[in-house]
């Protein structure tokens, strides 16, 4: 029943996408451009700037009309319309994409980059490039890696200081094996959950905790109902604007050139939002009576080590090591 509602659902939306492009003047290409966030979140500030950009680069011929805070549907609904077409661009966690691309699992482990530093080195690289458009076999074609920081445990009842403290606590993840695999390895119990369920979840004692960055923690209020927070940074997940490759396909050399060219300087631009977005989320949160806790990240890198065991003689083995010796 749920999946006839869905793929209702998308007949709809696709229907109207199909329809709100006609009529344009056909001296200008419009792209849609849809995503689950609020419009204070730096992503979608950066896309507006993505926009602006792409109207300068091609002399007005081209214009992006953006949907936020899930207009259209939930990021795998958004997904889906893009792989038919019907929807020209979206923002996705690199989380739930490894459903679509196996090796983006390597995201989802935990403690694979050093820092910030490492993090960018490798995105910014040759493998990091290759990752992004390994997508394209399942017809969405990655643009750029916009900045969601690290991930970070948050909890209602105690503080967070070890993985010890983790044991026992029902543990908000997203709809991702690898970070099932993470949060359980640690002695959680991950339970998956939907973003737009969460505060409740949390509130009623459904789950205890979850892990996200200091923006989202912040933005979400979440920090209403959670009053410890543990940066332990064990993952770092970008998110990745994404386009269909059908729509890739009809556009020519140049306008490919011109939505790539404002696609990167968005990216640069949401990088510098982000890091000041980070530093004002964190000043709120403890203003607001959240604990904030520094840990001692070892015990927590000592814990995951089996996990990352797991994978070797893998292909995600194989990408753990080559990201290691960057």
């Amino acid at each position: 029943m749920m999946k006839g509602k869905t793929l209702y659902r998308l007949a709809v939306v696709g229907l109207f996408l199909l329809l709100g492009s006609c009529g344009l003047e056909d001296s200008q290409t419009a792209l849609k451009l849809a995503h689950t966030l609020d419009r204070q979140h730096s992503v979608h500030r950066a896309m507006e700037f993505m926009d602006e950009r792409l109207r300068e680069l091609s002399g007005n011929s081209m214009r992006i009309d953006i949907y936020p805070g899930g207009q259209l549907g939930s990021e795998r609904e958004l997904i889906e319309l893009l792989q038919i077409g019907s929807l020209a661009m979206t923002k996705v966690s690199a989380s739930p994409m490894e459903g679509f691309v196996p090796e983006l699992k390597i995201f989802n482990l935990p403690y694979v980059f050093r820092d910030a530093d490492h993090f960018w080195k490798v995105l910014q690289s040759d493998l990091g490039r290759q990752l992004l458009v390994a997508g394209e076999r399942a017809r969405l074609r990655g643009l750029g890696y916009f900045d969601a920081g690290s991930r970070s445990f948050y909890v209602t009842d105690k503080p967070v200081h070890t993985p010890e403290d983790l044991r026992g606590m029902k543990i908000r993840v997203q709809n991702s094996q690898t970070a099932i695999k993470m949060v359980n390895t640690l002695g959680g119990a991950a339970t998956p959950v939907s973003w737009g369920e969460l505060y409740t979840a949390l509130q009623q004692g459904v789950v205890s905790g979850a892990e996200n960055n200091p923006p989202s923690f912040y933005l979400s209020k979440h920090y209403e109902v959670s009053r410890y927070y543990t940066l332990d940074e064990h993952t770092y997940v970008p998110d990745m604007l994404l386009v269909s490759t059908e729509v890739w396909k009809k556009l020519d050399p140049q306008q490919r050139e011109w939505l790539q060219q404002a696609v990167d300087d968005a990216v640069a631009y949401q990088r510098k939002l982000w890091q000041e977005s980070t530093r004002e989320s964190l000043a709120a949160v403890e203003a607001a009576g959240v604990e904030v806790i520094y840990p001692d990240k070892q015990p927590f890198i000592d814990a995951v080590q089996p996990l990352h065991a797991s994978y070797k003689g893998t292909e995600v083995g194989e990408l753990l090591d080559r990201i290691a010796a960057m």
